[in-house]
């Protein structure tokens, strides 16, 4: 089959995208409120795509009344965010976290999720993350009909679980992929976890 996605309704793009580039990481994003409560959300289109200085991207749509997402908002008026990587144990709370809730509402309470204090972040991360990184908004560009928002984040630390590190020096470090478990989002309500893993050593 050849789908000429000029010809495709947006919702039949958006699915033909989301099934086929696959497997992809999470952003699960916490933010803060206008109130000082915390949102946390997850997020599939999301990518690193800079490593000097440290940049990821998360791509944000809009609310089906066409107004702004609670995550998009907060990032644009307050700034830090942090970003984590779910790992497998952490499925359930974080495909919950996706449910649409009112404007200011916390996910993090809703949900009982344990925060706790991330050095060198004005906010905190989740208790359990394997993976976190504390970011402040680098940019955002609106792109498309939605119009969504890629919004542009500086990473300024990263937590990892110490367990998952094998092997540090000042030009690297090998951490353990079983280790951190990663959850990997498939299309539709589907997910992965990490399975098999191969070494391969780099061409010269």
């Amino acid at each position: 089959m050849n789908i000429d996605l000029s010809t495709q309704t947006p919702a039949l793009v958006y699915s033909t995208m989301a099934q086929t580039i696959m497997p992809r990481p999470i952003a699960w994003v916490l933010s803060e409120n206008e109130g000082g409560s915390y949102n946390l959300a997850p997020f599939s289109y999301f990518a690193p795509i800079c490593s000097d200085p440290p940049l990821v991207m998360i791509s944000v749509s809009k609310k089906p009344d066409g107004s702004l997402k609670d995550t998009r908002a907060n990032i644009i008026d307050r700034d830090n965010f942090v970003l984590h990587i779910p790992s497998w144990e952490q499925l359930e709370p974080m495909n919950s976290s996706a449910a649409t809730l009112d404007a200011g509402v916390s996910e993090v309470d809703e949900l009982g999720i344990e925060l706790t204090e991330f050095p060198g972040s004005p906010l905190p991360r989740i208790k359990e993350s394997r993976v976190a990184m504390a970011c402040s908004l680098f940019e955002v560009k609106e792109i498309g009909n939605g119009p969504y928002a890629m919004i542009i984040g500086r990473i300024h630390h990263i937590y990892i679980l110490d367990e998952a590190i094998v092997e540090q020096t000042a030009e690297s470090i090998r951490i353990s992929p079983s280790t951190l478990n990663p959850v990997g989002r498939l299309g539709g309500p589907q997910y992965t976890e990490l399975g098999r893993i191969v070494t391969l050593a780099r061409p010269k």
